[in-house]
């Protein structure tokens, strides 16, 4: 049996309801964040909820709960359902607005699922990924209108490739779930600043990437993504995956590059490092 908090008490999964009038299911209008668990801890919490309270300040929607509150009913919930190794997703809805379209006061959801990582043979393989022109509403909020990532999902499936690259203006953004990297001339690291969401993994990169190389924000364009000797995305659920092709053009010698390999293997220890706090 599986648990799911909404607003103030823990449901069985199949029992847990909100009312169709929420604006999530009216306008799509609502904001989550996705942070996952090892062992039964879960790794960089206060980062993900830092940016979960701002998505939802960013868009006018008040948190029935306070942090506190909902730290406590997160740690409750890894406890009852006992899943280890899990991703769990914290969403906010719009709320039940009486004139359908005026965010109020949100409804809390908390949900937990099994979670498998990305395997050593996926990350060898690398992805094979397509561009397209297109920006998401409020970039620097985690919302959960995902329409054009989901729309493309059959385009992408057709032609057996992994995933889309958003660009504006020529101009790269990110992944509909990941952010982006890419290394040039082998000597520096850089990632685009300007209307992405603000990823927690590609915060723990600029933390310890230096070390290795010199990393900074930088507009990026297509041409210049596509000559890159590395490319790379960065999320929760895959950590680090290389990019080996980028509209049917190979990125480097088409190989997971030695740059993305130990950036992986320093995310990796600092996962261990942040499950040791406990």
């Amino acid at each position: 049996m599986k648990y799911v908090f909404v607003n103030d008490d823990f449901f069985e999964e199949n029992k847990a309801f909100i009312r169709t009038s929420d604006l999530a299911l009216q306008r799509g209008y609502g904001v989550f964040d996705f942070f996952k668990t090892r062992n039964n801890k879960p790794l960089f919490l206060e980062d993900y909820l830092d940016r979960f309270f701002n998505s939802a300040n960013e868009m006018f929607i008040t948190i029935p709960i306070s942090r506190a509150q909902l730290k406590e009913n997160i740690f409750k919930l890894i406890e009852k359902n006992n899943i280890p190794e899990s991703g769990i997703r914290i969403t906010a809805t719009g709320g039940y607005s009486p004139d359908g379209y005026s965010p109020v006061q949100g409804n809390i959801i908390i949900q937990q699922q099994l979670l498998v990582q990305p395997s050593q043979e996926k990350f060898d393989a690398g992805l094979r990924i397509a561009t397209h022109e297109y920006m998401r509403d409020l970039p620097s909020v985690k919302s959960i209108n995902y329409i054009m990532g989901v729309w493309l999902q059959k385009q992408l499936r057709e032609k057996q490739l992994d995933d889309v690259l958003y660009f504006k203006n020529n101009i790269i953004t990110e992944f509909p779930r990941s952010n982006v990297f890419m290394v040039t001339g082998g000597t520096k690291l850089l990632t685009p600043g300007k209307n992405v969401l603000a990823g927690v993994t590609r915060k723990k990169i600029f933390a310890f990437a230096p070390g290795l190389l010199p990393t900074s924000i930088a507009d990026i364009s297509l041409n210049e993504l596509k000559s890159a000797d590395e490319v790379f995305m960065t999320s929760t659920t895959r950590r680090i995956l290389p990019v080996v092709e980028i509209d049917g053009v190979k990125i480097g010698n088409g190989k997971p590059g030695k740059i993305t390999g130990e950036l992986y293997r320093i995310f990796v220890e600092a996962e261990e490092k942040e499950m040791r706090m406990y």
